[in-house]
């Protein structure tokens, strides 16, 4: 049986995201299987007022909610991009930055709940997504939501100077829906 998940909300971003999305950028741990420069930190306050700000404005392609709590704690981002209208397609990406709120189901239920507008909203068929081969704690995550493996996507990420294999997974509508 399953346990219950916890009650999360997807909102717009707001300015007032910034510092929270700066904290989490900072953290290794949090940006480890996230695709970013590898300097550091991977963005300047100012770097990261100006990409909230495009997602705000839709400037940027990307389709980015913050995560909240029941409360209203703001714990993280979901998003689809790479949005392919005539394919009906999308890739998502997720990040719970709050490591409070680590390995208790908050990141699967923003994700389900992002599915879910993207195969109602945006009449997407499918909903895939790239993860880093060795990220087994969210590839487990996926596979609950529903994701099956397409296949391997060789030497597909440079990370610390080393390229590593991604997984590509995806959801189909019908799949979600049933």
């Amino acid at each position: 049986m399953l346990k219950q998940l916890p009650i999360v909300k997807l909102r717009e971003l707001v300015i007032e995201d910034v510092e929270d999305r700066y904290q989490w950028c900072l953290d290794r741990e949090v940006t480890k299987h996230l695709n970013m420069p590898e300097h550091y930190p991977p963005f300047s306050r100012e770097e990261t007022r100006q990409w909230i700000e495009m997602c705000i404005n839709r400037t940027n392609g990307y389709e980015q909610r913050a995560i909240t709590t029941e409360d209203g704690t703001h714990i993280g981002w979901v998003d689809l991009k790479n949005i392919d209208r005539l394919n009906k397609n999308a890739e998502l990406g997720i990040a719970v930055g709050n490591k409070e709120y680590w390995g208790k189901g908050y990141g699967l239920a923003a994700m389900r709940k992002m599915l879910e507008w993207g195969f109602t909203e945006l009449h997407l068929n499918k909903i895939w997504l790239r993860v880093d081969k060795d990220n087994v704690h969210a590839i487990k995550s996926y596979k609950r939501a529903g994701y099956v493996e397409e296949g391997i996507l060789r030497q597909d990420r440079l990370r610390n100077g080393i390229f590593v294999d991604r997984i590509r997974m995806s959801i189909l509508k019908s799949e979600f829906m049933a």
